[in-house]
């Protein structure tokens, strides 16, 4: 399941040695519902290399603001704290899960 991250917890996940990939969401976001289920499958293969969550754009708006999140979903890859890729808009498991092996 992928992790709820706040503008109070993301610091904390951030400084994990394990890759982090952060997915920018809105409740009324059609597109970020119709990767809501790729985002949480790959949680679930992936829990003990990289950690995945989630941000809600509505209620985090100062790490909205800090990584300039203009359109959602939105997708971000940190490795060793530092932002390393981005995706912007809906897009396949597949797709992100290439994303994700570059971090491994």
């Amino acid at each position: 399941m992928a992790i709820q991250i706040t503008d109070n917890n993301f610091n904390e996940l951030l400084a994990s040695t394990k890759p982090l990939i952060v997915d920018f969401w809105a409740e009324w976001c059609a597109p970020c519902r119709m990767i809501a289920p790729i985002i949480e499958e790959l949680a679930s293969e992936y829990k003990e290399r990289v950690i995945i969550g989630k941000v809600n754009v509505d209620q985090n708006e100062e790490l909205s603001s800090k990584y300039n999140i203009r359109s959602i979903p939105t997708l971000l890859f940190f490795k060793n704290g530092e932002l390393v890729d981005k995706q912007i808009g809906g897009t396949s498991k597949n797709d992100i899960e290439v994303k994700i092996k570059t971090l491994l």
